[in-house]
């Protein structure tokens, strides 16, 4: 009994997989909205205010930094809890690929994260004229909480390293 359990255990890890897929199908979304907002500036671009201009860019940054940390997620995730990828060697592999083990990818996670706030917080600056100054603050707020849990993580990480 305890050996179908474990086996059981270890196999539902393919539950997993269908996920990870899914998250792909995120990325393709990612991509068609990405694709739109260009096909949208593109036209407007001389009638357009340098300002918005700056928004609009910061807008694609942070859609390329989300759909990296889609990659990141979907592919080290499969790696570490599914299966590892059997990928040919005459195919382009990337330079992480087989080296991020799950607290690698928390740190990277985290750190995206920060970053992705960054952008949006600089978005919220940009346009902080129409934006109620107690909005303001907690945007400044939840992006602090943000930057000292990356940081908290990755001190505790370092910690359990030695």
């Amino acid at each position: 009994m305890e050996r179908f359990i474990e086996n059981a255990m270890y196999a539902s890890r393919w539950l997993l997989a269908p996920i990870y897929f899914g998250l792909s199908l995120g990325l393709l979304a990612l991509a068609l909205k990405f694709f739109q907002e260009v096909f949208h500036v593109i036209p407007n671009v001389f009638s357009m205010a340098e300002s918005d201009l700056i928004l609009v860019l910061l807008s694609l940054i942070d859609m390329a930094l989300v759909g990296g940390l889609l990659v990141m997620v979907m592919i080290s995730g499969y790696e570490n809890f599914v299966s590892q990828l059997d990928i040919d060697d005459d195919k382009e592999k990337l330079n992480w690929l087989g080296t991020m083990d799950s607290s690698s990818l928390k740190m990277k996670v985290a750190a995206s994260i920060v970053a992705i706030s960054s952008i949006h917080l600089l978005r919220v600056f940009m346009d902080a004229q129409n934006l109620d100054p107690e909005h303001l603050k907690w945007y400044v707020i939840i992006h602090m909480t943000f930057v000292i849990s990356a940081f908290a993580m990755g001190y505790l990480d370092k910690l359990t390293k030695h």
